[in-house]
């Protein structure tokens, strides 16, 4: 009787906790899409809408419906008490269908904000992009250049920013006054920033292993970018990690590699270079989690 009775009190505080829990839910997803919209509308150009827009939106939605999966697993488990109140069985149940219509809901807003939605903000982006600019100075219309009039408008290492396709420069002429607007967007391939120029036209040009990695040591890649810009040559030199191989004992890894089990190694860095001149840097605490994570490695999987 007593055990019931307990039951029954933790019953009536978890369905307490439960609402509270939805309320805040619901609540934090509507301030977070409310901000979002808030902060979009009180922009005063369309190119602070642009770059608002295509860097946060759909970060912002999709959040906003993982908080929503949460209110759904929090609602559900604060309903059908008239049944969970029969058996502990069916409180777990209950929880189970929670959490499967939760999960469900996350997953379908994961799916289209991954697939759908993009399509849907590019329509949007293009019409926010395009848009005539109003010269602020007379409140004429401007008129977009295409892409061979707009050289004259482009020093030389705008230019070279667009000839590798990592910048994309969209220049607006007010064609009474002759005035011009200029606006930088992302292009389709990324380059790095020259750190002699500052210009991001630095690109990956050669690369060739120095020295192969074995079973005990690791090895070297030589690497070769180039600014086509400044004509600025950067070479580095990527560690690459050793190999591991069965029958090694732990006593030759030691005596050919100290770093396999250096109590004072803190942590691992890796940088994964990709042809492209990519770089992704990952730290690690130990030398077993780097190696697992490079026996596991996927560059697709790290692509946005």
């Amino acid at each position: 009787m007593e055990n019931q009775e307990s039951y029954f009190y933790f019953l009536d505080i978890w369905k307490n906790v439960m609402e509270i829990l939805f309320v805040l839910s619901i609540v934090a997803a509507s301030l977070l899409v409310f901000a979002y919209w808030i902060n979009y509308k009180s922009k005063k150009t369309l190119k602070q809408k642009f770059d608002l827009a295509s860097e946060y939106e759909i970060k912002i939605l999709r959040s906003s419906q993982f908080l929503i999966a949460f209110a759904i697993f929090f609602i559900i488990n604060s309903r059908l008490n008239d049944i969970v109140i029969i058996s502990i069985i069916w409180f777990t149940i209950r929880m189970f269908m929670a959490l499967c219509f939760a999960t469900l809901h996350g997953y379908v807003a994961h799916l289209i904000f991954t697939y759908y939605y993009p399509g849907k903000i590019r329509a949007r982006l293009a019409r926010l992009r395009h848009t005539p600019r109003i010269n602020p100075k007379t409140g004429n219309k401007m008129k977009l250049l295409s892409e061979a009039e707009e050289d004259a408008y482009l020093d030389e290492g705008m230019q070279a920013e667009e000839n590798v396709f990592s910048v994309d420069y969209d220049v607006w002429i007010d064609e009474a006054t002759g005035d011009t607007q200029i606006e930088k967007y992302k292009g389709h391939l990324n380059a790095h920033e020259c750190d002699n120029c500052g210009f991001q036209t630095l690109r990956l040009v050669k690369e060739e292993v120095a020295k192969e990695a074995t079973a005990f040591w690791d090895g070297t890649l030589n690497q070769e970018f180039n600014c086509s810009y400044c004509g600025r040559i950067k070479r580095k030199i990527v560690t690459l990690s050793y190999k591991v191989k069965d029958g090694v004992t732990s006593t030759s890894k030691l005596i050919a590699n100290p770093l396999a089990i250096n109590l004072e190694v803190d942590t691992i860095k890796v940088e994964i270079h990709s042809n492209k001149g990519d770089i992704n840097i990952f730290d690690f605490q130990n030398l077993d989690q780097a190696k697992k994570f490079l026996s596991e490695f996927d560059y697709e999987k790290i692509q946005p």
